[in-house]
């Protein structure tokens, strides 16, 4: 399994709609960025998602799985962009916010912190568990801990 996060700004479209849409899951869908697109071209069904609010909160609040491989996006007529499915898991008990990341050293290298404009990120084994349990779940069941 490979680990993720994606951003969303939370007045278009927040983690209580992405729950909302159950298990048939929402198209992430409007991604207009090369290397954001080539990481949901490697997804796989199963990986695992952070879901993250930028810009209001700047905080991973949710746990989301692919369940739709990449395909044409359907927001646009141009084949270069492509777009993922993603259902919602689990809401992170004690959102994690951005600047935790920031001052937690283990996190020093995560794209959260190095690449923060990037919509679409990966995350390493490492980051997703000290992540989970900073946000008091357990990365294995996605149960509050």
């Amino acid at each position: 399994m490979q680990y993720w996060l994606m951003k969303s700004e939370p007045d278009a479209w927040s983690w209580e709609q992405q729950v909302k849409r159950g298990a048939a899951g929402e198209i992430w869908s409007g991604v207009r960025n090369y290397t954001a697109r080539n990481h949901m071209r490697a997804m796989k069904l199963g990986d695992q998602v952070f879901f993250y609010h930028s810009n209001i909160g700047l905080e991973i609040v949710g746990i989301c799985e692919v369940n739709e491989l990449s395909k044409q996006d359907p927001t646009t007529d141009d084949a270069r962009w492509d777009c993922v499915t993603i259902r919602a898991l689990a809401p992170m008990p004690k959102p994690v916010k951005l600047k935790d990341v920031k001052e937690n050293p283990k996190l020093e290298g995560m794209s959260l912190v190095t690449s923060f404009r990037l919509s679409v990120q990966p995350v390493t084994a490492a980051e997703w568990k000290e992540v989970c349990r900073m946000g008091g779940i357990d990365p294995k069941t996605l149960k509050a801990v």
